[in-house]
């Protein structure tokens, strides 16, 4: 519910010059609150009982609590309501006074007025309505079925399996490293290179991860790699490192990469993307739509991993997810506008016209 709320929330109240930015925040802030809550985690583990963490996530709650009180409704949720002169104030508080904040007021009260307060079932034959819905689930399907669930999910039996040699309590703090470094990159590059840009490296990157990871299973025996593994380990106590002793650092290196590009890209995009281009007389429903089959298709996706490594092995759901992962880049190509710069008025204008000169 937070999700999908926090990012329609977050669209309607940003200027379109920092849109990208902000819309990348709720994935920064998630990927540090897991870093905090993992160390946190290590030193209640340690000093005191376990369930103090809960009682420690209190404290975010009450806070969030408190500082809701003190924030606007969206300036188009108000006009969608009537609420106009409430709908006027909230976006001079967001704007500032000395900004021409009526101007904009005028052209967001034009897009509502146009607009009725519910969805018919005819409307629906729209393409005003449905291209745009059927983006943004697109792109929350094919964002699961990349792979990146599974990987967080099933990161340790993984490394496992490749002989990775890294203890296991190192994988969450990499990781969450790694996936607020790529999604801070991508708050500073989205409003300036643009979100096409970033989605095709965030899906050029996870393709050449996964034919990496999947290459190296299936050319390289597990036997193989325990015995490397083994040899990795005393190599330093006993004999001379090797070269092909460092051949186990190719699974966690694309297993990293793997996470930057997705964090960098198809991971808070999709959500900034989803929020921006569903139209405002559907974007309640749709938006909750777009939640339900991204983790539905997490859930299916997690659930059949380990019996199609069972029955396949490891390497055949990597292929798979590199396959999805191309299919990405041409989804991207052929179906996701560029939303850089436009105001929401300006995009919706541009599915109901379909004149690409809207968005240039």
């Amino acid at each position: 519910v937070c999700v999908a709320l926090l990012q329609v929330y977050i669209s309607e109240v940003s200027h379109p010059g920092v849109r990208g930015m902000l819309g990348a925040c709720p994935q920064i802030m998630a990927v540090l609150g897991s870093l905090i809550l993992y160390a946190l985690g290590k030193y209640l583990g340690l000093a005191l009982d376990w369930r103090w963490l809960a009682v420690a996530g209190e404290v975010p709650v009450l806070v969030m609590i408190i500082l809701l009180c003190f924030m606007p409704n969206s300036p188009r949720f108000l006009l969608s309501r009537g609420k106009d002169d409430e709908a006027l104030r909230s976006l001079c508080w967001l704007r500032g006074k000395d900004t021409d904040y009526a101007q904009e007021y005028e052209q967001i009260k034009d897009s509502v007025r146009k607009q009725s307060q519910r969805v018919s079932c005819a409307e629906i034959k729209d393409p005003f309505i449905y291209k745009p819905i059927l983006i943004a689930v697109g792109m929350r399907f094919l964002q699961q079925l990349s792979g990146v669930t599974c990987v967080l999910v099933y990161l340790q039996p993984i490394f496992k399996k490749t002989s990775v040699i890294l203890k296991p309590q190192y994988d969450a703090a990499i990781v969450g490293l790694v996936r607020l470094f790529s999604v801070a990159i991508a708050a500073v590059a989205m409003d300036k290179a643009g979100r096409k840009i970033l989605l095709f490296v965030s899906a050029g990157v996870m393709l050449l991860s996964n034919l990496t990871l999947g290459f190296y299973i299936h050319f390289v025996p597990a036997s193989q790699n325990s015995s490397i593994a083994n040899v990795t380990l005393v190599s330093s106590a006993k004999h001379p490192p090797e070269l092909t002793n460092y051949i186990t650092l190719i699974p966690l290196l694309a297993t990293m990469f793997f996470i930057m590009g997705y964090a960098m890209g198809w991971g808070p995009i999709t959500w900034l993307l989803m929020s921006e281009i569903l139209p405002l007389k559907a974007r309640g429903v749709a938006s909750g739509l777009c939640v339900l089959v991204s983790w539905l298709t997490a859930f299916t996706l997690t659930l059949l991993f380990l019996r199609v490594v069972v029955v396949f092995g490891l390497e055949v759901p990597f292929l798979f997810f590199a396959v999805i992962c191309a299919g990405n880049i041409l989804f991207t190509g052929c179906c996701v506008p560029e939303t850089k710069g436009r105001s929401l008025e300006q995009i919706e204008a541009f599915f109901r016209t379909g004149r690409r000169s809207l968005m240039r």
